[in-house]
């Protein structure tokens, strides 16, 4: 394995709301993606999990083995950086556009291109999809993976069917997200995925805590990985912690996940 170097091409224009472009269509059969999806020709962008590689689902390891070059954010890369011996293209926020302009070059040269996306791509990870398929002149098939999401619910028994599913996971405005929350608290379970700082768990159970203090919350941290742990409480309790936005006003990991039982 190695780290493409950084002699990259002009970074390509990514689109303002990737996640919106990335949903506005259903992917086109296969049979129009100008070539059979095992094939290679598609860029494949993979859910590779929660972080445990016994989660990574077996097509998900097949396309790591066969991949020439494979991009995403750091930390997502080094959990699948023993899983295959592609070029490692790595980013951050910042050097975004760089990464995938060079991703992008090596697939225009025909390698076989996999973006990795933790847990699901269908869960948080629109807005780098949207950015990957605006870059790549090729078709992208999203690999579906195992979610933090499905494991919150299996943990605190929470049946997908009863629950409302919210992630603030994501760049910009969250109020809508919000608002359907706080309508469902108390109705249905609440199966939220946090971001990092501004809405923690116990800023969400600030946010919640008027439909009833006293239904059960858990934070489920690190799940999967050998420090995984979960914390049960009651909402009125955890939104005492509310407030800030760094890492240090918080008591819970930046991968955790927050379910609230009806």
């Amino acid at each position: 394995m190695s780290e493409e170097e950084p002699n990259a091409p002009d970074a390509p224009d990514l689109p303002d709301r990737p996640a919106e472009a990335a949903s506005a269509t259903p992917e086109p059969p296969r049979a129009d993606r100008g070539g059979d999806a095992d094939s290679g020709t598609p860029v494949h962008a993979v859910g590779i999990g929660p972080g445990n590689p016994e989660y990574l689902t077996g097509r998900a390891g097949r396309l790591l083995r066969e991949a020439d070059a494979v991009v995403g954010f750091e930390t997502v890369v080094d959990y699948v950086a023993d899983e295959t011996d592609a070029d490692l293209i790595s980013c951050g926020y910042r050097d975004e556009p760089e990464a995938l302009g060079r991703f992008a070059e090596r697939v225009a040269d025909g390698a076989r291109g996999v973006a990795v996306l933790m847990g699901d791509p269908n869960h948080s990870g629109y807005q780098f999809l949207g950015k990957v398929e605006s870059a790549v002149d090729a078709p992208v098939e999203v690999v579906p993976g195992v979610s933090s999401v499905q494991l919150a619910a299996s943990r605190a028994r929470t049946p997908l069917e009863n629950s409302t599913f919210v992630t603030l996971y994501v760049r910009g405005d969250v109020s809508a997200d919000l608002t359907r929350m706080s309508r469902d608290a108390g109705d249905r379970h609440l199966i939220v995925i946090p971001r990092p700082y501004d809405w923690m768990p116990e800023d969400v159970a600030a946010r919640l805590v008027g439909a009833d203090p006293s239904l059960d919350a858990l934070v489920l941290e690190r799940m999967t990985l050998a420090d995984e742990r979960i914390t049960r409480t009651e909402l009125g309790a955890l939104a005492k912690g509310a407030g800030g936005d760094g890492a240090d006003d918080t008591a819970f990991s930046d991968l955790s996940v927050l379910v609230v039982r009806s």
